[in-house]
């Protein structure tokens, strides 16, 4: 992959948002997280951008872990390598490019490297701009523990205002982020359009739960926390 090459922004399927939604701007701010910033958050990144919302991505793990030749040797590199860097670092050979095409991660590689410039470590990004997403979305129990654990150790901001944390526990493989990426714009376009998310939220969520439960058995969770 060239520096001067510039990669196009994945499309996604029905990320469309309804016919009457169309605006500027969304008017929440939704951050997606998962461990490494490349797979569940970054497919949720796209798939809500793509369909008009505000949305930023993000990891809580201590380094960005992909998946290796044995389950022994993964591929770990710090959160802030661009996601150019991993894709030269993983092609060096023509033997590592044929193996790391055929396991998928050059192509997860490829996406985050078309939507921004590197993973992001939720940990490391300042309470200013954290405090600003209204929802966040964790697509791990232990990704949604440590989501709330941060929270409640960062020192308040001058707005103090309510962040609604929600667990849509996802396994960490490229099928079922997509799925999931899906099952998450759905339940953020409910969350976007009531009238008073603070008051409606927990409802929502309720309401959501017990139509997924008719179609996958997807763990929900849902705690609010202030920054």
């Amino acid at each position: 992959m060239s520096h001067k090459q510039k990669l196009q922004r994945p499309s996604t399927p029905p990320g469309v948002p309804p016919e009457t939604s169309y605006r500027q701007k969304s008017k929440l701010s939704f951050g997606v997280v998962c461990s490494s910033n490349i797979n569940r958050s970054m497919e949720a990144h796209v798939v809500l951008g793509n369909a008009g919302l505000q949305v930023e991505s993000y990891g809580t793990g201590t380094q960005v872990r992909l998946p290796g030749r044995t389950a022994m040797e993964p591929r770990i590199f710090k959160f802030g390598t661009p996601y150019e860097e991993m894709y030269q670092s993983m092609t060096a050979t023509q033997e590592d490019g044929a193996y790391f095409v055929k396991n998928g991660v050059l192509q997860l590689c490829q996406r985050g490297a078309a939507v921004k410039r590197a993973p992001q470590r939720w940990q490391d990004v300042p309470s200013e701009d954290v405090s600003k997403h209204a929802v966040v979305i964790a697509f791990e129990e232990r990704i949604f523990d440590a989501v709330i654990e941060d929270l409640q150790l960062r020192q308040p901001t001058e707005d103090f205002k309510p962040i609604h944390v929600i667990c849509l526990d996802t396994k960490d493989n490229p099928h079922e982020a997509a799925r999931q990426g899906i099952v998450a714009l759905r339940l953020c376009w409910m969350l976007e359009y009531c009238d008073d998310l603070d008051m409606e939220a927990a409802e929502i969520i309720d309401q959501f739960q017990q139509e997924r439960d008719s179609e996958t058995n997807i763990k929900i969770l849902y705690q609010v926390c202030y920054l």
